[in-house]
């Protein structure tokens, strides 16, 4: 019979100490560039290969539960990871808070210095970074959609999604085009079952994991609430982002939607700060999600700066953690339900409908203004895709490219 995820000893898990996580994934947060599947890369190399903190199987079994959920893969993972290794809670968030902070603090200070950054090679470089944008989501379209919609059932819900955000729109469209992306594929995607095989054993009670749960229920359903009785802009602030953060299916770049339904339609970030600070994240390391440092620095109603930056920067990242900790003493059963498979490969087609949407709106109509800059941002595409150039490098060319053209 198998063993209970909780019942694992202390001989079968290897120890360590929060401090030791905290340096690892600190070297981990400095170096790993790519984006997700990059850093899944990373994280195998070092913690399976080099350092054994856990097997390939184990692993592997840790990965599916991390893009099975919503929220940052790479990050989930990483903070599963710390929770091993430091046996405790505490070395997850060490893990998580070494490997996010380096980005986060590279957008936090171009952030505060972008109201000094003023002139044509600036105009020309933060439009640049737009292009960037561009190449960078349709690029992440073009993996999503081979991997995501295979088949013609999943095709078709992709194309469902486009049609249900372009009619409705907002935060409303996106989440019903996921939700009836779930239901559709309770129906339509059951053929296709994998194999799954391995153990997750982690120091997560079944009590802690549904503490966590409630928890990640209730940052959900109250902050709207309060949002709406009181007027109070950092309640407001972090609703807006926890909610992105809850509903990213499908990899990182499917926030981008998302949180430009959240920040700029209500007039808090412009269009164009919003693409420029998008694009600049690409050139960092570390998680995607730490985009939000730069959003909540920039916005518009108080609080801004350090403060708002520490708000969005929490509240993205929240939802997914609190559910990665709440599922791993759940996830041997749950993994099995064919149900549960179905409705997950779904909702990821719904995901590549509302980035396709959002690739048109606001991503191209913001950024491709002339010939020229269709030429720059398909040869941007063209590095990401065919010379699989290293995304920095990309933004580096990009962003010369827009100031040449500007100064000229």
């Amino acid at each position: 019979m198998k063993s209970s995820p909780t019942a694992v000893s202390a001989i079968e898990r290897p120890r360590g100490s929060p401090g030791e996580v905290f340096w690892v994934f600190l070297k981990l947060g400095l170096t790993s560039f790519g984006g997700p599947i990059a850093h899944l890369g990373y994280f195998r190399d070092e913690l399976v290969v080099r350092r054994r903190w856990t097997d390939e199987a184990g692993y592997a079994d840790l990965v599916a539960l991390c893009q099975f959920l919503p929220g940052p893969a790479s990050s989930q993972v990483g903070f599963s990871l710390g929770i091993l290794r430091g046996n405790s809670l505490l070395g997850g968030l060490a893990a998580w808070f070494a490997f996010t902070m380096p980005s986060a603090i590279i957008l936090l200070a171009f952030a505060l210095g972008a109201a000094v950054f003023t002139g044509p090679d600036a105009e020309g470089f933060l439009h640049g970074l737009k292009l960037v944008a561009v190449a960078v989501v349709a690029q992440a379209i073009w993996g999503m959609t081979k991997s995501l919609t295979p088949d013609r059932e999943r095709g078709g819900i992709a194309l469902a999604a486009v049609a249900i955000v372009a009619f409705i729109g907002g935060s409303f469209g996106q989440i019903g085009a996921i939700a009836l992306g779930a239901v559709a594929g309770l129906w339509f995607c059951r053929a296709e079952v994998p194999a799954l095989t391995g153990h997750l054993g982690f120091p997560v009670s079944r009590r802690g994991g549904a503490i966590a749960l409630v928890l990640f229920a209730a940052f959900f359903l109250i902050p709207p609430l309060v949002a709406g009785a009181t007027g109070h802009q950092a309640v407001a602030l972090f609703d807006a982002f926890y909610r992105s953060g809850a509903l990213v299916f499908g990899g990182g770049h499917v926030v981008l939607p998302l949180l430009q339904t959240e920040v700029v339609t209500p007039g808090w970030v412009t269009n164009e700060a919003f693409l420029a600070g998008y694009g600049l994240a690409q050139a960092v390391p570390g998680p995607l999600f730490t985009f939000a440092a730069y959003l909540g620095a920039v916005i518009g109603p108080a609080p801004h700066g350090f403060a708002g930056a520490a708000i969005a920067l929490v509240a993205v990242f929240l939802p997914g953690l609190l559910l990665v900790y709440g599922m791993l003493p759940f996830w041997d059963a749950l993994r099995l339900r064919p149900a549960a498979q179905a409705a997950m490969r779904g909702a990821n087609a719904a995901v590549v409908g509302i980035l396709g949407a959002a690739l048109y709106s606001p991503v191209w109509t913001s950024a491709v203004l002339s010939t020229v800059d269709f030429a720059l941002a398909l040869t941007g595409f063209l590095l990401l895709t065919v010379w699989k150039t290293p995304p920095w490098i990309v933004v580096l060319l990009l962003a010369a490219s827009g100031t040449l053209l500007h100064l000229i």
